[in-house]
C-alpha cells in the first residue's frame, strides 16, 4: 500500500469476477470515493486473484485485510460509509461470516499463490514491496549456479504440470548438457477442462514467473527465456506483457543483470490451444513452427530441445515457488508436505461443490479435508460420489479414498493422479459411464493422431463407451472397453494416450455396478443418459386435453380429446416437453 494513502481497496480483476461483476466496480469505486472527498485518502487498486471465485466479485480492504464478496455496485455506498468512514464491518458482504467456520482459509498455505490479490499486477513496485526480485539478486551476487540448484534439489521441489519429476535435479541435467545456446521455457498452455491455476497465476503475479525463469537461467548457463502461453488467455497475456516492459525498464531483464555479467531476454509464443501441446516435446515443436506432435524419449529436452538446443521445461506454477524457496530456504520449503512431496500444490476446484475457485494446501492434506472443509461440501445437500483429479488424464476417487491424503504417489496408487491440478467433483445424480464418456471425447478430440494407438484406440473406447450410454452395450463389450483401455495405456507414445484410459478403468474399478446396470439392466442408475428414460402418460391423471400432444416436436403423442394419451417410445426424444407443459402431474419419467 502506497504510503501516501490510509487505506487500499484492492478489487479483483481476474477472468472469473470480471465476468461476475455488471459494472467496472474500479471505476465505480473511484467515482464513489471522488464523491465523498476520499480520493486522496483511499486508493483503490486492481488485483487478482482471492480464489474465491464462486463468490465473486470480490474485494479486500487493507490495511485490514478485510474481505467482501459478490460486491455490487450498490454496495459501495454501504462499504465506505460503514467501514471506511465509521471503521465497522458490513457484516453482509464480509467473506469471513460465510466460510471462516468452515476451515476454508485455516486449512489453505499460499506459496505459489503468495503475492495473487495483495498486490496490482500491473505495478512492479507491488511486486519489490513483497521481496520481490530479492531472491534473483541473492542468486546472482551471492551463489554460483551450482549452488542455487543444489538449493532447489534440497527444497524437494517437484514439477507441478502434472509429470512430477524433481525439479533441480532437470536444471541439473540441463546444466552439464554443453551447447552454445541455451533455453528456459515456461509452459503456460493449460489445457485441462476446469483448471486455472496457471492462468490466475500470470494474471495476479506475472513478475514472480519473470524472476523464476531467470533465476534457472542462471542455473542452467542460457540466456533467453520463452513463455509459451495460449492465445485464448488474453489476460494473462496483456499483463505478463507489462511486466515484462517494466522488468526490462528497471534493469530486472536485459544485460548484466545487478552488476553481474549475466544476461537474460524473455519472449513470449502463442499456442493455438492444442491440449497435446502441454506435454513437453509437443510444446517444443509448436515453437518451431511445426505441428504440436509428441517425439519418444530420449533425448530429453535437457540435452536437445527447443531448435535442437538443451532446453528446460517447467510450468508455471513449478516456478512460481522458486523466488519463495530462495528467500526461505530448502530447509523451509521441504518442512511442508509429506516425504517424497514437499511443499503444496494450487488445485482448481470445480463441479458439484459449494466453494468453487482456486486453493493451494500443503501436499499430504486429505481428499476429505479439501472437498469438505475448504470447498464446503456438496451442493444443494446431495451426496458426494466421486472426485476426478488431475483432469481428463486423471482418474474417479470415491468415498473411501475421502481421507486419502494428497500426493503424488498415493493418488497414483489409488488409481488416478495429481496431474496440473484440476479437481472436479460429482455428486449423487452424475452418471459415471458418462462421465468417462466426456473424458474420452475431449481426449479423442486433442489427440494428435501421430499414433495409431491414441488415434485410433481412443475412438474405439469413446465409441464404445457411447453404445452403452445409447443402450447398446453388452457384456462382452465391458470386457473389451477394458482390455483395450490398458493397450493404449500401455503403448501409446506420449502422456495424453497413455493416460487416456484412466477414467474408464478408474469408473470401472469403483462403479462397475453402473457399467453393469447399462447393459444387463438396460437401466441408467442416475438417471442422466437419455436412452433410458421412457416418459409414461398416467391414466388416472390425463384429462386428455392435447396440450402435451401439442407440443411435442416429433408427434410421439397419440390421442383424441378427453381421452387417455399414448407416447410411442420409438419416436420419442426424451425432450421432456410434454412433461413441463402437462399441468395435471400426468406424466412421469422412469
Amino acid at each position: 500500500m502506497s504510503p501516501k494513502f490510509k487505506k487500499s481497496i484492492l478489487v479483483c480483476n481476474g477472468s472469473s469476477c470480471l465476468q461476475a461483476s455488471k459494472v467496472n466496480l474500479i471505476a465505480e469505486f473511484q467515482a464513489k470515493l471522488k464523491e465523498y472527498n476520499l480520493d486522496n485518502e483511499i486508493q483503490v487498486v486492481q488485483s487478482v486473484c482471492f480464489n474465491k471465485c464462486t463468490l465473486g466479485p470480490n474485494i479486500i480492504i487493507q490495511p485490514e485485510n478485510v474481505e467482501y464478496s459478490t460486491v455490487t455496485k450498490e454496495d459501495i455506498d454501504d462499504i465506505i460509509i460503514i467501514h471506511l468512514l465509521n471503521n465497522k464491518i458490513v457484516e453482509r458482504l464480509v467473506y469471513n461470516q460465510v466460510y471462516e467456520n468452515s476451515g476454508s482459509t485455516k486449512k489453505q498455505y499460499r506459496i505459489a499463490l503468495r503475492n495473487c490479490g495483495f498486490i496490482n499486477p500491473e505495478v512492479i513496485d507491488d511486486y519489490i514491496e513483497k521481496d520481490g526480485y530479492a531472491a534473483l539478486a541473492k542468486c546472482l551476487t551471492e551463489f554460483t549456479p551450482q549452488e542455487v540448484t543444489q538449493q532447489i534439489i534440497k527444497s524437494g521441489l517437484r514439477g507441478r504440470g502434472g509429470g512430477g519429476f524433481p525439479t533441480g535435479v532437470k536444471w541439473d541435467i540441463t546444466s552439464k548438457s554443453v551447447a552454445d545456446q541455451k533455453y528456459v521455457v515456461c509452459n503456460a498452455d493449460e489445457g485441462d477442462p476446469g483448471a486455472f491455476m496457471d492462468r490466475s497465476v500470470l494474471e495476479g503475479d506475472p513478475h514472480s514467473i519473470i524472476e523464476a525463469m531467470a533465476i534457472c537461467g542462471y542455473c542452467i548457463g542460457a540466456d533467453k527465456g520463452i513463455v509459451y502461453i495460449r492465445a485464448e488467455y488474453p489476460l494473462a497475456i496483456k499483463r505478463l506483457k507489462i511486466a515484462l516492459d517494466q522488468a526490462k525498464e528497471y534493469g530486472l531483464l536485459g544485460e548484466k543483470l545487478f552488476g553481474t555479467n549475466f544476461n537474460f531476454e524473455i519472449d513470449i509464443k502463442y499456442g493455438a490451444g492444442a491440449f497435446v501441446c502441454g506435454e513437453e516435446t509437443a510444446l517444443i515443436h509448436s515453437m518451431e513452427g511445426l505441428r504440436g506432435e509428441p517425439t519418444l524419449k530420449p533425448p530429453f529436452p535437457s540435452v536437445s530441445g527447443y531448435l535442437e538446443k538443451p532446453t528446460n521445461v517447467n510450468n508455471v506454477e513449478t516456478f512460481a515457488n522458486i523466488p519463495a524457496i530462495i528467500n526461505k530456504g530448502a530447509d523451509w520449503f521441504a518442512s511442508i508436505g509429506t516425504e517424497k512431496s514437499k511443499g503444496t500444490k494450487v488445485f482448481a476446484l470445480a463441479g458439484k461443490i459449494n466453494n468453487v475457485g482456486l486453493i493451494e494446501v500443503p501436499m499430504g492434506t486429505t481428499l476429505r479435508e479439501v472437498i469438505y472443509d475448504i470447498g464446503g461440501g456438496i451442493r444443494d445437500g446431495k451426496k458426494f460420489k466421486a472426485v476426478q483429479t488431475g483432469g481428463p488424464s486423471g482418474g474417479c476417487l470415491t468415498e473411501k479414498h475421502l481421507d486419502l491424503p494428497i500426493d503424488f504417489d498415493s493418488l497414483s496408487a489409488a488409481g488416478s493422479m495429481m496431474g496440473s491440478g484440476g479437481m472436479i467433483v460429482m455428486d449423487e445424480d452424475d452418471c459415471m459411464v458418462s462421465m468417462a464418456r466426456f473424458y474420452l471425447e475431449f481426449t479423442v478430440e486433442e489427440s494428435c493422431g501421430k499414433c495409431a494407438p491414441c488415434r485410433i484406440g481412443n475412438k474405439r473406447l469413446h465409441e464404445m463407451l457411447t453404445k452403452l450410454c445409447d443402450d447398446k452395450g453388452t457384456l462382452e463389450d465391458l470386457d473389451l472397453l477394458r482390455n483395450l483401455s490398458n493397450v493404449v495405456k500401455d503403448t501409446s507414445l506420449c502422456g495424453l494416450g497413455q493416460t487416456s484410459p484412466n477414467p474408464i478403468l478408474s469408473t470401472m474399478q469403483n462403479f462397475y455396478d453402473e457399467y453393469h446396470a447399462h447393459v444387463v439392466d438396460h437401466k441408467c442408475p442416475s438417471g442422466q443418459c437419455k436412452s433410458f428414460m421412457r416418459y409414461y402418460i398416467s391414466e388416472q391423471n390425463c384429462i386428455g386435453c392435447v396440450v402435451c400432444a401439442r407440443n411435442c416436436p416429433v408427434n410421439a403423442i397419440s390421442g383424441e380429446k378427453k381421452q387417455l394419451h399414448v407416447i410411442d417410445q420409438e419416436i420419442c426424444i426424451k425432450c421432456g416437453i410434454c412433461m413441463d407443459k402437462c399441468k395435471f402431474d400426468a406424466i412421469t419419467l422412469n
